[in-house]
C-alpha cells in the first residue's frame, strides 16, 4: 500500500480515490501486521545500509528485528542532535539515511520551549499521504462528501535555508508545499478553497481573515471544515465573531478590507472577490439570528458534513467550544502523528474525539512499545525500565511509550508519547493518546501528567460554566521559589467572575489532583497550596504571537501545558499579565 512516485503521478490524473480499494488494502496489511513489520524494517535498513549511523552500530547487513534491537540503542532527539546538525550544516555524506536529506522539519517548540530539527524526505511524505488516504477512506464511507471544496485553516510558516542550503520549515509547511499533497487533496475532494498566497502568506492574521472570506464566498461548495489542531478551528471562529461584519462589507462591495496589506494576498483575493450584496445580506441575517453563536458553522456552510482536526490530548480542552460552534455537525479527530512522522489513522470516525483511537499502519515504520507499568517491586526499586515489545505483542488495557523507526533516519527513537492500547484492528493495535511522558508536574514524590492537569481544569471549569463563563486557555508551572514549592495554574477566563467563585475554582483544582504522592505531600505541607493566577485577556494570544515570531506555524501550534523554568519568555509573558491570584485552602 506504500505509495511510489509513479503512483503519485497516476493520482494527479485521478478524479477521485477509490474508497473501497483503499479500505481493502488496509485490511490486507493489518491482517498480518507482524510479517509487514519485519518487511518494513528490512526495507528501511536495506535502503539506509550505507548510513554512517547504522554502520557504526555493527549491524553488518543484518535486517532482522532481533539483531536490530541488540545492536541499535534507544535514543532521544538529544542523542541524534550532532548528526542532524551536520546535515543542517551541509554535510551530504550518508549520515542518517542512504540518500541525502534535502529538507529539514522544524517542530513547533511548544513542548520543550525550543524547536527541534528533524530530517524530512520524499519517503516520509509518502507515509503522510498514505495516512491521509486511509483515514479519508474510512471517513468517507460513513460521511460521504460531494464534489466541492474544503475550508482548511492551514498556514505555511516562514521557510528558511540552513547553513548548508537545505530548506527548513515546519512539518506541516513541508507537506502543504508539496505538489503531491495538492494532488492528493483534489483526489479526495478536499481541495482548499483558499489560494496558495493565503496559505503561505507572511502574516497569519491576514491569512486567517482571507480563509474566512474564501469560505463565505464558496459557502455552498464547502463540504468539510479542517485545521491541523482543534485550537486553530476555535481560534478561527472566535476571530469570525470579531470581524464578521467587516467580512460582509467586503462581500457586499467586492473590495478587500484595508487590513490586508500583503500585495500577493490582495492580488490573489481580487480574482475571487466580486460584489455580491445578496450573499452579504444572507450572511448578515444568519449571524444576527444566532444565539451566542451556537451552530455558527452549519449556518455559514450548509453543505458541510463534518469538522476535522487533531482533537485528542491537549486539544480536548477546546472541544466544548468547538461543539458550540459546530451545533449538530460531527467532530472527527484526525490522525495520530508528530513532527517525527505518522503512526496511526482514525478508522473509527464515528467515535467522538474523546474516545478516538488510531490504528497503527504497520508498513509506514517499525514500532516498539515500552510498558509503563513496572512488573515487580525489584524493578521499581532499581528503576529498571521494561524491555520494549513489538507492535503485535502489546496488550489491551496497558499503557506504553512509543519507539519509532522511520523512513527518514530515526532509529529506535523515543517519541515521548504515552498511549493506551484500546483494542486491535485485525492484528494491528488501536491506540488512544494519553499524554506526553516528559510533561510532568512534580515537586517531590508527586507525578501529575498533562492528562491529570486537563482533568483538574475540566472539573474546576464546571464552576465557571454555572456563571456562564469559560476557560479560554490554560497552562501550568511548578514554582520552586517558595518553600515548600507549589503548583501554579494560569487561566484566561472569557469574562468577569467574582472572587468567591474563583477561590472555589482554586480549591477545586487543588482537590482534583488525585495522584497519591500529591495528596499525601499536600496533607503534610511538603507541597504548598496550589495557586490560581487569572491572566488578562489576550495573554495566550501573546504566547501564540511569540511562537509565530520564532517561525512556528499556526497550523502546528499547541499551547504549552506546562511551562518549565527554561521557557523564560513564555513565563515572563504570563507573569506580566496576572490580573488576580488565589491560593488554595482545600487542605486547611
Amino acid at each position: 500500500m506504500r505509495l511510489t512516485l509513479g503512483s503519485l503521478k497516476m493520482l494527479e490524473k485521478m478524479e477521485t480515490v477509490d474508497v473501497d480499494e483503499l479500505i481493502e488494502e488496509f485490511e490486507t496489511i493489518t491482517k498480518d501486521a507482524e510479517r509487514i513489520q519485519r518487511e518494513t524494517l528490512r526495507k528501511i535498513l536495506e535502503e539506509n545500509a550505507s548510513a554512517e549511523y547504522l554502520q557504526n552500530l555493527g549491524l553488518n547487513g543484518r535486517t532482522d528485528p532481533e539483531s536490530f534491537k541488540s545492536c541499535v540503542p534507544l535514543v532521544t532527539h538529544e542523542d541524534l542532535q550532532p548528526y542532524i546538525q551536520r546535515i543542517i550544516d551541509g554535510d551530504i555524506s550518508p549520515i542518517l539515511t542512504g540518500k541525502p536529506i534535502t529538507t529539514i522539519s522544524r517542530s513547533s517548540g511548544t513542548t520543550q520551549g525550543k524547536p527541534k530539527f528533524l530530517p524530512f524526505n520524499d519517503e516520509l511524505m509518502e507515509t503522510t499521504l498514505q495516512i491521509f488516504r486511509t483515514s479519508y477512506a474510512f471517513r468517507n464511507r460513513e460521511f460521504p462528501i460531494g464534489k466541492g471544496k474544503a475550508l482548511q485553516f492551514i498556514y505555511g510558516s516562514k521557510q528558511s535555508k540552513t547553513k548548508g542550503g537545505l530548506n527548513a520549515g515546519t512539518a506541516t509547511t513541508n507537506v502543504y508545499r508539496s505538489s503531491t499533497f495538492k494532488a492528493e487533496m483534489k483526489a479526495m475532494q478536499s481541495q482548499c478553497c483558499s489560494p496558495d498566497e493565503v496559505i503561505f502568506g507572511p502574516d497569519f492574521h491576514q491569512s486567517l481573515y482571507c480563509h474566512l472570506l474564501c469560505g463565505l464566498i464558496f459557502r455552498e461548495e464547502i463540504q468539510l471544515v479542517f485545521s491541523t489542531f482543534a485550537h486553530s478551528l476555535v481560534h478561527a471562529f472566535r476571530t469570525f465573531e470579531l470581524v464578521w461584519e467587516e467580512l460582509c462589507d467586503d462581500i457586499r462591495e467586492g473590495v478587500l478590507s484595508s487590513r490586508i496589506t500583503v500585495p500577493s494576498i490582495r492580488a490573489a483575493m481580487s480574482k475571487i472577490l466580486k460584489p455580491n450584496p445578496e450573499l452579504a445580506d444572507l450572511i448578515h441575517k444568519k449571524c444576527s439570528g444566532l444565539s451566542n453563536w451556537y451552530g455558527l458553522i452549519p449556518e455559514l456552510f450548509p453543505n458541510a458534513k463534518y469538522l476535522s482536526g487533531i482533537m485528542t490530548g491537549s486539544m480536548e480542552h477546546y472541544l466544548k467550544k468547538l461543539r458550540h460552534y459546530a451545533g449538530d455537525l460531527p467532530l472527527m479527530s484526525a490522525d495520530y502523528g508528530s513532527s517525527e512522522g505518522w503512526i496511526g489513522a482514525n478508522v473509527n470516525p464515528s467515535l467522538p474525539p474523546e474516545l478516538a483511537t488510531f490504528a497503527v499502519l504497520p508498513n509506514i515504520g517499525y514500532f516498539e512499545f515500552i510498558p509503563q507499568r513496572l512488573g515487580n517491586l525489584e524493578s521499581q526499586v532499581l528503576c529498571i525500565e521494561p524491555k520494549p515489545v513489538g507492535l503485535t505483542e502489546v496488550k489491551v488495557g496497558e499503557e506504553y511509550e512509543i519507539i519509532v523507526t522511520n523512513v527518514a533516519g530515526l532509529y529506535r527513537y523515543r517519541l515521548g508519547d504515552v498511549v493506551k492500547v484500546m483494542g486491535f484492528h485485525n492484528s494491528t493495535p488501536e491506540l488512544k493518546f494519553i499524554c506526553r511522558r516528559n510533561l510532568l508536574l512534580t515537586i517531590n514524590i508527586d507525578k501529575n501528567t498533562e492528562k491529570d492537569l486537563q482533568l483538574s481544569v475540566d472539573e474546576a471549569a464546571q464552576l465557571l460554566a454555572e456563571e456562564k463563563q469559560e476557560v479560554v486557555d490554560f497552562t501550568s508551572h511548578v514554582d520552586l521559589s517558595t518553600d515548600p514549592g507549589h503548583y501554579v495554574i494560569f487561566w484566561e477566563v472569557s469574562g468577569e467572575v467574582n472572587d468567591e467563585v474563583l477561590k472555589e475554582c482554586c480549591n477545586c483544582l487543588d482537590r482534583s489532583f488525585v495522584d497519591a504522592g500529591y495528596v499525601s505531600a499536600r496533607k503534610v505541607n511538603a507541597i504548598g497550596p496550589l495557586e490560581l493566577r487569572v491572566v488578562l485577556k489576550g495573554t495566550f494570544q501573546q504566547i501564540l504571537d511569540h511562537y509565530l515570531g520564532l517561525g512556528a506555524a499556526l497550523s502546528q501550534f499547541k499551547t504549552p501545558r506546562c511551562v518549565g523554568p527554561t521557557n523564560k519568555t513564555v513565563l515572563q509573558i504570563l507573569c506580566n499579565n496576572i490580573g488576580k491570584s488565589y491560593f488554595s485552602t482545600a487542605y486547611g
